[in-house]
């Protein structure tokens, strides 16, 4: 076998976060969203002495006992003595309507949007037999400096967003809405007073002396990340303070080497070349009717239910979610993905 079909074999490809299409005018453009960053590489997990894995209780302290999701109620703030209770079922009825369109409502000039305003970043990776159109809308958003803002359902929460074009690619921007950002006057700023010319000048001076051309990617290395690996990795090597966690533990946490290239799936999909198909998304397994199975046991049961319990480790917590839904499970929604796991196969 070649040596780059072994590096293909360490490249994991990013499953999108959302699949739909960008709709304006006349024009629909298939797309897929994919996060622009990384999480964290440093991942410290609270585990006991003897290795294992801790997890987080609700604790009431009038009752002094660990409750279970079955005795945990969402409740809003009234006042000092009162909550008002917000069901599961009223939230989902709340929900916005799915939906697999990014409603593109209007285009403003790129310096028109304020930073602060800017949440979490996504790609927008074309989907099918659409480059030509992908190519166009980007070139004309970026020789035009403007920016598209535009509302979409994303796992039942929606979401505005500023869409921007560079270097040909599409990305997008979730947006803080107005009420999240506050203002200086919110935080006490001092009233905004003329400077003398002469410290202007020497401040300007002083800038000067310090500016480069371009932004040294670097100055933007998380130094105290790899320091703490660094002695983690030293611990390894040496042995020291390295305790055994019990085995079904440590199958649960473990976690692979490989590497996701985002880059050749942008380069793959602006290529012409039709998405993986383990690139579906929750949003299409929403799209799809619920069967119902029949296991072996001449009963129907619900959808959602898995004849191989095992399968359930690969999906997302959202699925699972999804799934408990479906089930009527109460307390899903504070449940975490093993709890959800738990859940689903106790029903």
């Amino acid at each position: 076998m070649a040596e780059d079909e072994h590096e293909e074999d360490d490249v994991v490809r990013p499953r999108p976060f959302w699949s739909g299409v960008i709709a304006f005018g006349l024009v629909s453009l298939p797309v897929s969203l994919f996060p622009a960053v990384r999480g964290k590489r440093l991942s410290l997990k609270m585990v006991d002495d003897s290795g294992t894995p801790l997890s987080r209780r609700y604790f009431c302290e009038h009752e002094q006992k660990v409750l279970s999701s079955d005795d945990i109620v969402r409740g809003y703030k009234a006042d000092e003595h009162r909550y008002v209770v917000v069901e599961d079922k009223e939230l989902e009825e709340l929900a916005p309507e799915k939906s697999q369109e990014i409603d593109l409502k209007r285009f403003v000039p790129l310096d028109e949007i304020d930073p602060i305003y800017f949440e979490r970043a996504y790609f927008l990776v074309p989907d099918g037999d659409v480059t030509k159109a992908y190519r166009l809308l980007a070139k004309s958003m970026e020789d035009e400096e403007r920016a598209g803002i535009a509302t979409f359902v994303m796992r039942g929460k929606e979401y505005l967003v500023a869409i921007m074009a560079e270097r040909g690619i599409l990305r997008a921007e979730t947006l803080r809405f107005h009420d999240e950002v506050r203002s200086p006057e919110d935080i006490g700023l001092p009233t905004k007073k003329k400077p003398a010319k002469d410290a202007v000048t020497r401040m300007q001076k002083a800038m000067k002396a310090l500016t480069e051309k371009k932004l040294d990617q670097d100055a933007l290395v998380d130094r105290y990340t790899h320091q703490v690996l660094e002695t983690v990795k030293k611990k390894i090597k040496t042995g020291k303070d390295i305790i055994k966690a019990p085995e079904e533990e440590a199958a649960e946490y473990a976690t692979g080497d490989n590497v996701i290239d985002l880059m050749q799936v942008l380069k793959e999909r602006l290529q012409g070349k039709s998405p993986a198909a383990e690139d579906r998304t929750v949003e299409e397994h929403e799209k799809k009717p619920a069967r119902k199975k029949n296991h072996g046991d001449g009963k129907k049961h619900p959808a959602g239910a898995s004849s191989k319990p095992a399968s359930l480790e690969d999906v997302t917590r959202d699925e699972l979610y999804e799934r408990a839904k479906e089930l009527h499970i109460p307390g899903r929604s504070s449940m975490s993905k093993k709890q959800l796991m738990d859940a689903i196969r106790k029903h």
